[in-house]
């Protein structure tokens, strides 16, 4: 198995002190005692009622690959305080992952606070040795799954989603981790022309994108433009004069009549900038159109291009709105795209694509849909990869077994269908309800079997988890998912798993002396 996608997350990926916890199990003679740790979180994020789990694969090819390279022995004993015998340098030299057993819930499923996500199970030394770089790998990926999650509830599942943010983002790992999980979490695509072409080629996420305002800036005049021809996208006959075209074109809609007096003199640098990118992309061509005046000059400007693209069999994608009263201009954007239809006989064309971006985030999207708007596509960067409105998940990786005996526990075996159960708040005593289960599903599945000879679960490919991810959301109850005031949702215990906790609890606690 390949390794995890950022060369950094090797096994130094950890805090100090689990080295220094691994040498003294050692020196106990303790390493190799077995435990079970559960990984889970306590508290669901953004103020919300669920939470996306991801990174699981990141974490199995850590696991897969966990070997400690001999530069890498002899720094952690430079780095332990005292003296570092002989024989644990022997140990650290055979460490591995091949008497691990990792089981967990399928990455991108929809998860509550305190169930666990992961169980990791192994010699006590080395699943500590894990419990930092997965805490890592699971946090930041399971809070931006489900960032991008709720974003796709509010824009609706017929809006197109791009995230925008590797400029934004917390480096280019939390750029690059940002892409994968949005994606996860329900977005379409990433920006190809800043973000995110490596993630791209790394995942296999779809690229969407355009040009910047600096693109539009950096052009003066039409008579820049050296290359002028454009063959017909069926390759039959050549344009040897696009611009030409394009201003023919422009002429035409300044003299429409059906459009009034909405269309007078137009920016023709602006023109220049959107005909040479469509020379360049005519397969692919969509404008950033508020670089100097959205309704006068952008707006008619992208409309001669894209017309005199269609003159030559090419579809025009859209136009990008990245500044002002995005519900206002673009549903007058969409009122000039049915009049051009309707003048000049062009089906389809009152449909053509509108992008909206400019530090968009929920509440943002929320607004737009209660004063209405003509956006079918959203741009999202700053708020969803920084999770700004949330800066952490919280996940804790807890001993819940040592040697066979129980420290504390979260599951226990499932139920059967039809069986007839009494399930229990697992910290309130007067709330628990008689249950008959009409389905039961074994959440924790085996994806790491060590060399216990259990089957392991294949990782899914990332469209497969993306795809598990929308139909869970799709189940959830609407007051479930709701943007404000969520209903919580009932997370239970069986009745004999509330005693075995509470009996827990009460033998572990000390008992204070008056």
């Amino acid at each position: 198995m390949d390794g995890p996608t950022n060369p950094m997350v090797t096994p130094l990926l950890t805090d100090l002190y689990q080295f220094t916890m691994a040498y003294a199990y050692w020196k106990a003679g303790k390493h190799n005692d077995r435990a079970v740790f559960d990984l889970y979180f306590r508290k669901n994020p953004f103020g919300g009622e669920f939470t996306v789990f991801a990174g699981l694969e990141e974490c199995i090819k850590l696991i897969a690959n966990f070997k400690l390279t001999e530069e890498e022995i002899s720094f952690i004993c430079e780095t332990l305080p005292g003296s570092c015998e002989e024989g644990f340098v022997k140990y650290l030299r055979n460490i591995d992952c091949s008497d691990v057993e990792v089981y967990a819930i399928s990455e991108g499923t929809v998860v509550f606070p305190k169930v666990p996500l992961l169980r990791v199970e192994g010699p006590v030394a080395v699943v500590q040795l894990l419990e930092t770089p997965v805490l890592n790998l699971v946090n930041f990926a399971s809070l931006v799954a489900t960032n991008a999650a709720r974003h796709r509830l509010v824009a609706g599942k017929s809006k197109m989603l791009l995230e925008f943010g590797l400029r934004r983002a917390q480096g280019p790992d939390g750029a690059i981790s940002a892409s994968k999980y949005c994606y996860i979490g329900g977005f379409d695509a990433t920006r190809w022309f800043s973000n995110n072409v490596a993630a791209g080629r790394l995942f296999g996420i779809p690229l969407r994108g355009t040009h910047s305002h600096a693109f539009v800036s950096s052009f003066m005049s039409p008579d820049e433009i050296l290359e002028r021809s454009l063959h017909r996208s069926d390759g039959s006959s050549t344009c040897e004069d696009f611009v030409s075209l394009v201003q023919s074109w422009l002429s035409k809609i300044q003299w429409a009549k059906a459009l009034g007096n909405t269309v007078g003199e137009t920016n023709q640098s602006e023109l220049a900038a959107f005909t040479s990118y469509a020379l360049a992309f005519p397969n692919n061509f969509l404008a950033l159109v508020d670089t100097y005046d959205v309704m006068r000059s952008g707006v008619p400007n992208f409309c001669a291009v894209a017309l005199a693209l269609n003159d030559l069999g090419y579809k025009s994608v859209g136009i990008r709105l990245d500044s002002g009263d995005l519900a206002y201009l673009s549903g007058e954007a969409r009122k000039i795209f049915q009049i051009i239809e309707k003048e000049f006989g062009l089906p389809g064309f009152g449909k053509t694509s509108i992008t909206a971006s400019n530090d968009l985030n929920e509440e943002t999207l929320d607004a737009l849909n209660k004063q209405g708007h003509e956006v079918d596509c959203y741009g999202i960067g700053t708020y969803l990869v920084t999770c700004y409105a949330q800066a952490a998940l919280g996940c804790v990786f807890k001993l819940v077994e040592i040697n066979n005996q129980p420290r504390i526990k979260l599951s226990e075996d499932v139920s059967k269908v039809g069986e007839r159960i009494l399930c229990r708040h697992p910290f309130n005593e007067s709330k628990r309800a008689y249950v008959v289960p009409q389905r039961v599903e074994e959440l924790l599945k085996c994806y790491w079997p060590g060399k216990s000879g259990k089957v392991r679960e294949e990782l899914p490919a990332l469209k497969d988890i993306r795809d598990h991810c929308i139909k869970q959301l799709e189940q959830m109850r609407p007051d479930h998912i709701r943007r404000l005031n969520p209903t919580p949702y009932k997370v239970s215990v069986s009745a004999k798993l509330y005693d075995f906790i509470h009996f827990l609890w009460l033998n572990e606690a000390p008992v204070g002396e008056l």
